[in-house]
Protein backbone atom coordinates (compact mmCIF):
# COMPACT_ATOMS: atom_id res chain seq x y z
CA UNK A 1 0.00 0.00 0.00
CA UNK A 2 0.98 3.63 -0.38
CA UNK A 3 0.19 6.61 1.83
CA UNK A 4 0.08 9.98 0.03
CA UNK A 5 2.18 8.50 -2.74
CA UNK A 6 4.86 7.15 -0.37
CA UNK A 7 5.25 3.35 -0.33
CA UNK A 8 4.90 1.75 3.07
CA UNK A 9 7.88 -0.23 4.27
CA UNK A 10 7.05 -3.36 6.23
CA UNK A 11 8.51 -3.89 9.66
CA UNK A 12 10.30 -7.02 8.52
CA UNK A 13 12.10 -5.15 5.74
CA UNK A 14 13.16 -2.30 8.01
CA UNK A 15 14.58 -4.71 10.60
CA UNK A 16 16.30 -6.91 8.07
CA UNK A 17 19.08 -4.48 7.19
CA UNK A 18 22.43 -5.78 6.07
CA UNK A 19 25.55 -4.83 7.96
CA UNK A 20 26.58 -2.78 4.93
CA UNK A 21 23.34 -0.77 5.10
CA UNK A 22 23.75 -0.18 8.84
CA UNK A 23 27.33 0.96 8.33
CA UNK A 24 26.18 3.40 5.63
CA UNK A 25 23.49 4.76 7.94
CA UNK A 26 25.99 5.25 10.79
CA UNK A 27 28.28 7.11 8.42
CA UNK A 28 25.44 9.40 7.33
CA UNK A 29 24.50 10.13 10.95
CA UNK A 30 28.10 10.90 11.83
CA UNK A 31 28.42 13.20 8.81
CA UNK A 32 25.22 15.03 9.78
CA UNK A 33 26.40 15.50 13.38
CA UNK A 34 29.75 16.85 12.22
CA UNK A 35 28.01 19.28 9.86
CA UNK A 36 25.70 20.45 12.64
CA UNK A 37 28.65 21.01 14.99
CA UNK A 38 30.61 22.87 12.32
CA UNK A 39 27.73 25.30 11.68
CA UNK A 40 27.05 25.85 15.37
CA UNK A 41 30.75 26.44 16.18
CA UNK A 42 31.07 28.94 13.34
CA UNK A 43 28.05 30.93 14.49
CA UNK A 44 29.29 31.02 18.07
CA UNK A 45 32.62 32.30 16.79
CA UNK A 46 30.77 34.95 14.74
CA UNK A 47 32.15 33.55 11.51
CA UNK A 48 29.60 35.11 9.20
CA UNK A 49 31.41 34.16 6.02
CA UNK A 50 29.94 32.83 2.79
CA UNK A 51 31.38 29.41 3.69
CA UNK A 52 29.23 29.36 6.84
CA UNK A 53 26.20 30.43 4.81
CA UNK A 54 26.74 27.57 2.34
CA UNK A 55 27.00 25.10 5.22
CA UNK A 56 23.59 26.21 6.52
CA UNK A 57 22.21 25.51 3.04
CA UNK A 58 23.65 22.01 3.14
CA UNK A 59 22.31 21.32 6.63
CA UNK A 60 18.82 22.69 5.89
CA UNK A 61 18.71 20.63 2.72
CA UNK A 62 19.01 17.55 4.93
CA UNK A 63 16.78 18.75 7.76
CA UNK A 64 14.51 21.74 7.03
CA UNK A 65 12.70 21.25 10.37
CA UNK A 66 15.81 22.46 12.25
CA UNK A 67 14.46 25.93 13.03
CA UNK A 68 17.61 27.06 14.90
CA UNK A 69 19.58 26.81 11.67
CA UNK A 70 16.98 28.99 9.92
CA UNK A 71 17.60 31.56 12.66
CA UNK A 72 21.34 31.31 12.04
CA UNK A 73 20.76 31.81 8.32
CA UNK A 74 18.84 35.00 9.00
CA UNK A 75 21.64 36.26 11.23
CA UNK A 76 24.06 35.71 8.34
CA UNK A 77 21.81 37.47 5.85
CA UNK A 78 21.22 40.39 8.18
CA UNK A 79 24.98 40.80 8.54
CA UNK A 80 25.40 40.95 4.75
CA UNK A 81 22.49 43.41 4.39
CA UNK A 82 23.97 45.65 7.10
CA UNK A 83 27.36 45.70 5.37
CA UNK A 84 25.78 46.50 2.01
CA UNK A 85 23.76 49.34 3.48
CA UNK A 86 26.81 50.69 5.31
CA UNK A 87 28.72 50.65 2.05
CA UNK A 88 25.96 52.66 0.41
CA UNK A 89 25.87 55.12 3.30
CA UNK A 90 29.65 55.52 3.18
CA UNK A 91 29.32 56.46 -0.49
CA UNK A 92 26.78 59.11 0.50
CA UNK A 93 29.13 60.46 3.18
CA UNK A 94 32.00 60.69 0.71
CA UNK A 95 29.95 62.63 -1.80
CA UNK A 96 28.61 65.01 0.85
CA UNK A 97 32.22 65.82 1.78
CA UNK A 98 32.97 66.95 -1.76
CA UNK A 99 34.20 63.63 -3.11
CA UNK A 100 32.21 64.04 -6.33
CA UNK A 101 31.11 66.96 -8.48
CA UNK A 102 27.64 65.42 -8.72
CA UNK A 103 26.91 64.44 -5.13
CA UNK A 104 23.22 63.67 -5.64
CA UNK A 105 23.87 61.30 -8.54
CA UNK A 106 26.57 59.46 -6.58
CA UNK A 107 24.31 59.28 -3.54
CA UNK A 108 21.57 57.62 -5.57
CA UNK A 109 24.11 55.28 -7.16
CA UNK A 110 25.47 54.22 -3.76
CA UNK A 111 22.05 53.40 -2.43
CA UNK A 112 20.99 51.70 -5.66
CA UNK A 113 24.04 49.42 -5.69
CA UNK A 114 23.38 48.36 -2.10
CA UNK A 115 19.71 47.74 -2.82
CA UNK A 116 20.55 45.81 -5.97
CA UNK A 117 22.83 43.51 -4.00
CA UNK A 118 20.21 43.00 -1.29
CA UNK A 119 17.59 42.33 -3.95
CA UNK A 120 19.85 39.73 -5.59
CA UNK A 121 20.55 37.98 -2.27
CA UNK A 122 16.83 37.83 -1.43
CA UNK A 123 16.02 36.51 -4.91
CA UNK A 124 18.70 33.79 -4.60
CA UNK A 125 17.45 32.72 -1.19
CA UNK A 126 13.86 32.55 -2.45
CA UNK A 127 15.10 30.28 -5.24
CA UNK A 128 16.94 28.12 -2.68
CA UNK A 129 13.62 27.50 -0.91
CA UNK A 130 11.64 26.30 -3.93
CA UNK A 131 12.99 22.70 -4.11
CA UNK A 132 12.65 22.45 -0.32
CA UNK A 133 9.00 23.55 -0.54
CA UNK A 134 8.32 20.97 -3.22
CA UNK A 135 9.80 18.23 -1.05
CA UNK A 136 8.48 19.50 2.29
CA UNK A 137 5.34 21.54 1.44
CA UNK A 138 4.04 21.51 5.03
CA UNK A 139 7.20 22.54 6.85
CA UNK A 140 6.44 25.63 8.93
CA UNK A 141 10.00 26.90 8.92
CA UNK A 142 10.37 27.06 5.13
CA UNK A 143 7.21 29.17 4.81
CA UNK A 144 8.32 31.27 7.78
CA UNK A 145 11.71 32.00 6.22
CA UNK A 146 10.11 32.88 2.91
CA UNK A 147 7.82 35.35 4.65
CA UNK A 148 10.83 36.86 6.47
CA UNK A 149 12.68 37.36 3.18
CA UNK A 150 9.72 39.21 1.66
CA UNK A 151 9.26 41.35 4.78
CA UNK A 152 12.97 42.21 4.64
CA UNK A 153 12.57 43.22 1.00
CA UNK A 154 9.76 45.56 2.05
CA UNK A 155 12.03 47.18 4.66
CA UNK A 156 15.19 47.65 2.59
CA UNK A 157 13.99 48.01 -1.01
CA UNK A 158 11.88 50.62 -2.83
CA UNK A 159 8.14 49.95 -2.68
CA UNK A 160 7.96 49.20 -6.41
CA UNK A 161 10.65 46.52 -6.14
CA UNK A 162 9.18 45.04 -2.96
CA UNK A 163 5.69 44.72 -4.40
CA UNK A 164 7.11 42.86 -7.42
CA UNK A 165 8.58 40.30 -5.02
CA UNK A 166 5.24 39.89 -3.26
CA UNK A 167 3.29 39.61 -6.52
CA UNK A 168 5.69 36.94 -7.74
CA UNK A 169 4.69 34.83 -4.76
CA UNK A 170 1.13 34.49 -6.02
CA UNK A 171 2.34 32.42 -8.98
CA UNK A 172 4.35 30.16 -6.68
CA UNK A 173 1.43 29.67 -4.28
CA UNK A 174 -0.83 28.89 -7.22
CA UNK A 175 1.52 26.08 -8.26
CA UNK A 176 1.82 24.79 -4.69
CA UNK A 177 -1.95 24.72 -4.23
CA UNK A 178 -2.35 23.04 -7.60
CA UNK A 179 -0.22 20.20 -6.22
CA UNK A 180 -2.13 20.11 -2.91
CA UNK A 181 -5.22 22.31 -2.87
CA UNK A 182 -5.73 21.78 0.87
CA UNK A 183 -2.25 22.80 2.02
CA UNK A 184 -3.24 25.18 4.83
CA UNK A 185 0.33 26.57 4.98
CA UNK A 186 -0.05 27.71 1.39
CA UNK A 187 -3.48 29.23 2.04
CA UNK A 188 -2.24 31.10 5.12
CA UNK A 189 0.78 32.37 3.21
CA UNK A 190 -1.47 33.45 0.34
CA UNK A 191 -3.49 35.66 2.68
CA UNK A 192 -0.27 37.25 3.96
CA UNK A 193 0.95 37.88 0.42
CA UNK A 194 -2.36 39.39 -0.70
CA UNK A 195 -2.42 41.72 2.32
CA UNK A 196 1.06 43.02 1.46
CA UNK A 197 0.33 43.40 -2.25
CA UNK A 198 -2.80 45.38 -1.37
CA UNK A 199 -0.91 47.53 1.14
CA UNK A 200 2.02 48.28 -1.13
CA UNK A 201 0.03 48.52 -4.35
CA UNK A 202 -2.89 50.44 -2.88
CA UNK A 203 -5.51 48.32 -4.65
CA UNK A 204 -7.94 45.74 -3.28
CA UNK A 205 -7.71 42.15 -4.51
CA UNK A 206 -10.95 41.01 -2.85
CA UNK A 207 -12.79 40.37 -6.13
CA UNK A 208 -9.83 38.49 -7.62
CA UNK A 209 -9.38 36.37 -4.51
CA UNK A 210 -13.08 35.58 -4.24
CA UNK A 211 -12.99 34.26 -7.81
CA UNK A 212 -9.93 32.23 -6.89
CA UNK A 213 -11.81 30.51 -4.06
CA UNK A 214 -14.61 29.70 -6.50
CA UNK A 215 -12.11 28.11 -8.88
CA UNK A 216 -10.50 26.05 -6.11
CA UNK A 217 -13.87 24.94 -4.69
CA UNK A 218 -15.03 23.84 -8.14
CA UNK A 219 -11.82 21.84 -8.43
CA UNK A 220 -12.26 20.19 -5.03
CA UNK A 221 -15.38 20.65 -2.92
CA UNK A 222 -13.63 19.26 0.16
CA UNK A 223 -11.35 22.28 0.54
CA UNK A 224 -11.88 23.71 4.00
CA UNK A 225 -9.23 26.42 3.50
CA UNK A 226 -10.94 27.71 0.36
CA UNK A 227 -14.35 27.83 2.05
CA UNK A 228 -12.85 29.55 5.09
CA UNK A 229 -11.03 32.14 2.95
CA UNK A 230 -14.27 32.77 1.07
CA UNK A 231 -16.08 33.53 4.32
CA UNK A 232 -13.36 36.03 5.28
CA UNK A 233 -13.66 37.83 1.95
CA UNK A 234 -17.46 38.22 1.87
CA UNK A 235 -17.82 41.23 4.24
CA UNK A 236 -15.07 43.13 2.40
CA UNK A 237 -16.49 42.23 -0.98
CA UNK A 238 -19.97 43.52 -0.18
CA UNK A 239 -18.57 46.66 1.41
CA UNK A 240 -16.33 47.45 -1.56
CA UNK A 241 -19.20 46.83 -3.98
CA UNK A 242 -21.32 49.20 -1.87
CA UNK A 243 -23.98 46.53 -2.20
CA UNK A 244 -27.57 47.53 -1.50
CA UNK A 245 -30.26 45.34 0.06
CA UNK A 246 -31.32 43.64 -3.17
CA UNK A 247 -27.74 42.92 -4.23
CA UNK A 248 -26.93 41.49 -0.80
CA UNK A 249 -29.97 39.23 -0.89
CA UNK A 250 -29.06 37.94 -4.36
CA UNK A 251 -25.51 37.34 -3.16
CA UNK A 252 -26.66 35.37 -0.12
CA UNK A 253 -29.11 33.33 -2.21
CA UNK A 254 -26.31 32.45 -4.63
CA UNK A 255 -24.05 31.34 -1.78
CA UNK A 256 -26.79 29.15 -0.30
CA UNK A 257 -27.37 27.64 -3.75
CA UNK A 258 -23.64 26.91 -4.11
CA UNK A 259 -23.25 25.22 -0.73
CA UNK A 260 -26.56 23.35 -0.98
CA UNK A 261 -25.53 21.79 -4.28
CA UNK A 262 -22.20 20.85 -2.72
CA UNK A 263 -23.94 19.25 0.28
CA UNK A 264 -26.26 17.24 -1.96
CA UNK A 265 -23.08 15.97 -3.67
CA UNK A 266 -21.41 14.94 -0.41
CA UNK A 267 -23.36 15.48 2.85
CA UNK A 268 -20.63 13.64 4.79
CA UNK A 269 -18.03 16.36 4.13
CA UNK A 270 -17.61 18.38 7.31
CA UNK A 271 -15.91 21.31 5.56
CA UNK A 272 -19.12 21.94 3.60
CA UNK A 273 -21.19 22.05 6.79
CA UNK A 274 -18.80 24.58 8.29
CA UNK A 275 -19.50 26.97 5.43
CA UNK A 276 -23.24 26.32 5.63
CA UNK A 277 -23.10 27.09 9.34
CA UNK A 278 -21.18 30.28 8.56
CA UNK A 279 -23.92 31.47 6.19
CA UNK A 280 -26.58 30.63 8.78
CA UNK A 281 -24.61 32.47 11.46
CA UNK A 282 -24.83 35.69 9.45
CA UNK A 283 -28.59 35.56 10.11
CA UNK A 284 -28.22 34.96 13.85
CA UNK A 285 -28.48 38.18 15.92
CA UNK A 286 -27.07 36.33 18.94
CA UNK A 287 -23.79 35.74 17.12
CA UNK A 288 -21.94 39.04 17.48
CA UNK A 289 -18.76 37.63 15.92
CA UNK A 290 -20.37 36.89 12.58
CA UNK A 291 -20.90 39.85 10.21
CA UNK A 292 -24.33 40.30 8.74
CA UNK A 293 -24.64 39.78 5.00
CA UNK A 294 -28.17 41.18 4.87
CA UNK A 295 -28.32 44.75 6.09
CA UNK A 296 -30.80 45.13 7.65
CA UNK A 297 -31.70 41.55 8.54
CA UNK A 298 -35.22 41.30 9.93
CA UNK A 299 -36.90 38.45 11.79
CA UNK A 300 -38.98 37.86 8.67
CA UNK A 301 -35.72 37.37 6.73
CA UNK A 302 -34.41 34.96 9.35
CA UNK A 303 -37.61 32.92 9.35
CA UNK A 304 -37.62 32.74 5.57
CA UNK A 305 -34.08 31.42 5.35
CA UNK A 306 -34.52 29.05 8.31
CA UNK A 307 -37.62 27.53 6.70
CA UNK A 308 -35.81 27.23 3.37
CA UNK A 309 -32.76 25.55 4.88
CA UNK A 310 -34.75 23.24 7.15
CA UNK A 311 -36.53 21.96 4.04
CA UNK A 312 -33.26 21.57 2.12
CA UNK A 313 -31.49 19.75 4.96
CA UNK A 314 -34.46 17.43 5.52
CA UNK A 315 -34.30 16.47 1.83
CA UNK A 316 -30.64 15.52 2.29
CA UNK A 317 -31.67 12.70 4.63
CA UNK A 318 -32.91 10.74 1.64
CA UNK A 319 -30.05 8.31 1.05
CA UNK A 320 -27.89 9.74 3.85
CA UNK A 321 -29.79 8.60 6.93
CA UNK A 322 -26.50 7.74 8.67
CA UNK A 323 -25.01 11.26 8.34
CA UNK A 324 -24.82 12.84 11.78
CA UNK A 325 -24.09 16.31 10.39
CA UNK A 326 -27.59 16.46 8.93
CA UNK A 327 -29.24 15.73 12.30
CA UNK A 328 -27.01 18.26 14.05
CA UNK A 329 -27.97 20.94 11.53
CA UNK A 330 -31.67 20.13 11.81
CA UNK A 331 -31.59 20.44 15.60
CA UNK A 332 -29.53 23.64 15.53
CA UNK A 333 -31.72 25.37 12.94
CA UNK A 334 -34.90 24.13 14.64
CA UNK A 335 -33.77 25.73 17.89
CA UNK A 336 -33.20 29.06 16.13
CA UNK A 337 -36.53 28.80 14.35
CA UNK A 338 -38.42 28.15 17.60
CA UNK A 339 -36.67 31.11 19.25
CA UNK A 340 -38.07 33.41 16.56
CA UNK A 341 -41.41 31.76 15.71
CA UNK A 342 -43.37 31.09 18.90
CA UNK A 343 -46.04 29.33 16.89
CA UNK A 344 -43.51 26.77 15.63
CA UNK A 345 -45.19 25.88 12.34
CA UNK A 346 -42.17 24.16 10.81
CA UNK A 347 -40.86 21.51 13.21
CA UNK A 348 -42.38 19.27 15.87
CA UNK A 349 -41.05 18.06 19.17
CA UNK A 350 -41.47 14.47 17.94
CA UNK A 351 -39.22 15.15 14.93
CA UNK A 352 -36.56 16.75 17.10
CA UNK A 353 -36.59 13.78 19.51
CA UNK A 354 -36.17 11.42 16.55
CA UNK A 355 -33.21 13.42 15.24
CA UNK A 356 -31.61 13.43 18.67
CA UNK A 357 -32.13 9.66 19.01
CA UNK A 358 -30.36 9.18 15.66
CA UNK A 359 -27.44 11.28 16.87
CA UNK A 360 -27.13 9.09 19.96
CA UNK A 361 -27.03 5.97 17.79
CA UNK A 362 -24.54 7.39 15.29
CA UNK A 363 -22.21 9.01 17.82
CA UNK A 364 -22.55 7.28 21.21
CA UNK A 365 -19.16 8.57 22.40
CA UNK A 366 -20.65 12.06 22.71
CA UNK A 367 -23.59 10.99 24.86
CA UNK A 368 -22.85 13.75 27.37
CA UNK A 369 -23.09 16.34 24.62
CA UNK A 370 -26.40 14.95 23.38
CA UNK A 371 -27.78 14.89 26.91
CA UNK A 372 -26.88 18.57 27.32
CA UNK A 373 -28.53 19.32 23.97
CA UNK A 374 -31.66 17.48 25.10
CA UNK A 375 -31.94 19.68 28.15
CA UNK A 376 -31.18 22.81 26.14
CA UNK A 377 -33.91 22.01 23.63
CA UNK A 378 -36.40 21.07 26.36
CA UNK A 379 -36.91 17.60 24.93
Amino acid sequence: MASHGVPRVSGATSLDKSEQARAKERKQIESYKNLEKDVTDRIRAKDYSNATFQLTSKLLGQNPEYYTIWNYRRVLLQDVFARELKSGNDAITDTSNGGSPDAETAKKAGLTLAQQEISLLIKEDLQFLIPLLKQFPKCYWIWNHRSWLLTTATIHLPAGTAVQFWRGELALIGKMLALDSRNFHGWGYRRTVVNEVERLGGKSMAEQEFEYTTKMINTNLSNFSAWHYRSQLIPRLLSERQAGNDERRKFLDAEFELITQALYTDPYDQSLWFYHQYLMSTLDPANAQSPSVLDPCTNADRLSYLEQELDNVKDMLDGAEDCKYIYQALLDYSRRYIDIEAGNKKVTTMEMRQWLDELRKLDPLREGRWSDLEVKLGL
